[in-house]
């Protein structure tokens, strides 16, 4: 069952080491991520299952690695990872570098889905990944509208912001239908990232009494972010399970394949 939830951005700019000079720029919204993260994992998850976009649709278990070198700075995260396993896609890597800032060691795994992926296969993916352990959180990895203004990195469109303040409405009231209900088409048209995270993430709340907090919404380069949190106010959820297995141990352990069972 979900017992909590965290909603991240992945712009390449959230790691230091990438942005530079420009870093101080985006303080407050790695504050925010982080802020988070933290009460993500306060509930004490059984697992950390990081979901976000990605060009094939898979699963990578908790040694993936991923790297921002293709960004022009060799940072590292993750895992050891395997030789020929593919390294995690952006929206991935972000999600290993936020749980590696805030020192987390437990057990994770990472949802790549990709955005051909319609609303009901999201929901419904959301739903199974809620099932893998007893308490189970999501790092849900998405951006809003890269059409938000003439600057952003699409071209603009007068209908990106007010479509990016409605999602920040439906995660600030934890509204899973409205989440579900969002259509593929205009989120592809105004160049969203987050769309299928975030119906994964409705679906996996199905059931679960979770209180949201929309922490921010904001746009420095004209691309939607949103942080927020949704954390379970169920006293009757089961107790987090024993660790009896070391990090290293647990970070050298095989990647799930995307069609195989939960290990």
């Amino acid at each position: 069952m979900l017992v909590a939830a965290a909603v991240c951005p992945h712009p390449p700019l959230l790691i230091p080491e990438l942005a530079a000079g420009a870093a101080p720029e985006l303080d407050d919204l790695r504050a925010h991520c982080d802020e988070a993260v933290r009460r993500l994992l306060a509930s004490r998850p059984d697992v950390v299952v990081c979901v976000g976009a990605s060009p094939t649709a898979r699963r990578w278990g908790s040694s993936a690695r991923g790297s921002f070198a293709p960004f022009g700075v060799d940072v590292r995260v993750g895992g050891e990872g395997a030789a020929m396993e593919p390294p995690l896609p952006l929206a991935l890597a972000v999600a290993a570098w936020l749980l590696d800032r805030a020192g987390y060691a437990g057990e994770r795994c990472y949802e790549g889905v990709s955005q051909s992926w319609d609303p009901a296969r999201c929901r419904s993916h959301g739903a199974r990944l809620a099932r893998v352990a007893n308490r189970v959180g999501v790092l849900a990895m998405g951006d809003g509208s890269a059409r938000r203004t003439t600057a952003s990195p699409g071209a603009y469109d007068p209908s990106a912001e007010e479509w990016d303040t409605q999602v920040a409405a439906l995660l600030a009231t934890g509204d899973l239908a409205g989440l579900g209900a969002l259509r593929a088409d205009d989120a592809d048209a105004l160049l969203v990232a987050g769309r299928p995270a975030w119906q994964v993430l409705a679906g996996a709340a199905e059931g679960s009494d979770l209180e949201p907090t929309l922490l921010t919404h904001t746009a420095p380069y004209g691309v939607g972010y949103f942080v927020a949190s949704w954390v379970s106010r169920d006293s009757s959820l089961p107790p987090p399970r024993a660790r009896s297995l070391t990090t290293r141990a647990r970070r050298r352990r095989s990647s799930v394949p995307a069609d195989g069972a939960w290990r």
